[in-house]
This record gives structure tokens, C-alpha cells and sequence, in this order.
């Protein structure tokens, strides 16, 4: 608005003289006042005399009139348009400015680039750092950069890939020294280990252990109750001569 003002300055300056001189007793504005005053009569602060003062001034002048036109256009504008948010860079500059020493290194940066993906980084260096990635050229791209190099990684661990033909052999030459594959049986320290194993997994296994601990517990009882020299066998001809009884009855 005070270009608009400036501008037509210049082009009223042949009206002033003109404009200097009315009728017989009658007050008439000059074109350098109308501009002073031309805002506050745009915006209705005038006394009623002034603004009518400057309303007949823009009537005989086609050069002021131009002019509030043209302010009067320019504020209509200005409170009929929206204020654009600032951008992530305008903050970023203006907190750098105002507060250097939170200011971020591309060292630091990149140390807290994996716990800022993951959503771990604290608050307090989760804006610093996404002010110096606002900020600095170098780091802008890098973490766009990292994410599509784990997004590829993921896509090709996905994909089952074929094997080379030769891995086999070649695996066979590194570890023992010939392409030949050969049978090779193991000690027989390591096979007795191996039988062991076989057997005592099942009753090691938790699921076993209660019935194995029952089964303990009933052999005992029987030994030392139902047995007459509280072995297993006394406990066999126990329940043998049992069953005879029973049978002959």
C-alpha cells in the first residue's frame, strides 16, 4: 500500500498546484494531504469534516481518485487472504538464529538417523534433528536414502534366488580341500552319546517329568508296604501270590 502511495505521489505532484486554490471561502485539500491522510480515511478514523475534505478532493482529482482506488482494493485484499503457514525451513532458520547453541552436527545427525526410523529418539533431540535435516544440504536426502536401501534389502530377502551350481563343490573345496563329497561316520564315542541321547530325551522332557516322579513314587510305596524285603521282586511275588489267592477263591 505505501508503494501504491509512493507511486502516485510523483503523478499528483502537477495537481498540488492546482488543487492549492477553491472558490471564494471555500477550504480545498491539497494532493499531498489526501495521501497522508488517505488511510485513515480508507479505514473511517477521520473526523467527518476531514473525510469530507478528502471525498471531494477525490472527486476533482482523477489522479488521487486513482489513488484510492487502489489503497481500497489493497486492503480489501489483505483481509480477505490467507495466511501462509511458514514452512518446516522458515522455523528451522529462525530457531537457529535465535538459539545456535541446540544446533545439531551431521556427526550427531547420523549417530541418531537409526533411533529417529525406529521412533525411538528422545523429544528433546527429536526436533533438532529434523531442524538440521531441514537445514542441511548434505543430510536432507540421507534418511530417504536409508529407507529405500532397507526397503530393497527387504525385497530381496523376500525373493528366493536360486543357488549357484558349483556352491557345493566349492564349499567342499574351502572346508576340506576336494570338490568330492565323501561318507564319514562319525566316532563311536559320539554314536553312544548320540543313542543315550535318544532315550533319556523323552524322560528329561518336561512333559514326562510328572509322570516320571509319579511313577517313582508308586514304586517306592509298593516296595516298602506291599514287598517283604522291600525290593521290586518281593513287590512281583506279592501280587503273584495275590492273584493266586484270588483266583482260588
Amino acid at each position: 500500500m505505501n508503494q501504491t502511495l509512493r507511486s502516485a505521489r510523483g503523478r499528483s505532484e502537477v495537481g498540488i498546484a492546482r488543487n492549492t486554490v477553491g472558490a471564494e471561502g471555500e477550504k480545498e485539500m491539497l494532493c499531498s494531504e489526501f495521501e497522508i491522510q488517505l488511510t485513515d480515511y480508507v479505514e473511517g478514523s477521520l473526523e467527518p469534516e476531514t473525510s469530507r475534505l478528502i471525498a471531494e478532493h477525490a472527486l476533482r482529482c482523477p489522479v488521487c481518485h486513482e489513488t484510492l482506488a487502489a489503497v481500497r482494493s489493497t486492503m480489501e485484499a489483505c483481509r480477505t487472504a490467507t495466511v501462509p503457514a511458514p514452512s518446516r525451513e522458515f522455523e528451522a532458520r529462525i530457531l537457529q538464529r535465535t538459539t545456535p547453541g541446540t544446533a545439531m552436527s551431521c556427526e550427531d545427525f547420523e549417530e541418531f538417523l537409526t533411533d529417529y526410523l525406529d521412533g525411538f529418539l528422545p523429544a528433546r533431540l527429536y526436533h533438532r534433528w529434523e531442524r538440521h535435516a531441514a537445514l542441511c544440504d548434505r543430510c536432507t536426502e540421507l534418511p530417504g536414502e536409508v529407507v529405500r536401501s532397507i526397503g530393497a534389502c527387504y525385497t530381496y530377502i523376500s525373493e528366493e534366488r536360486p543357488l549357484p551350481a558349483d556352491l557345493n563343490e566349492r564349499i567342499l573345496q574351502a572346508t576340506l580341500g576336494t570338490a568330492t563329497a565323501e561318507d564319514f561316520r562319525a566316532p563311536w564315542t559320539s554314536q553312544l552319546a548320540s543313542w543315550l541321547r535318544s532315550w533319556l530325551d523323552p524322560i528329561v522332557s518336561p512333559q514326562f517329568a510328572t509322570v516320571a516322579t509319579m511313577l517313582l513314587a508308586a514304586v517306592f510305596v509298593l516296595a516298602n508296604t506291599v514287598s517283604a524285603d522291600g525290593s521290586i521282586s518281593g513287590v512281583y511275588h506279592a501280587g503273584l501270590s495275590l492273584a493266586t489267592q484270588t483266583s482260588g477263591s
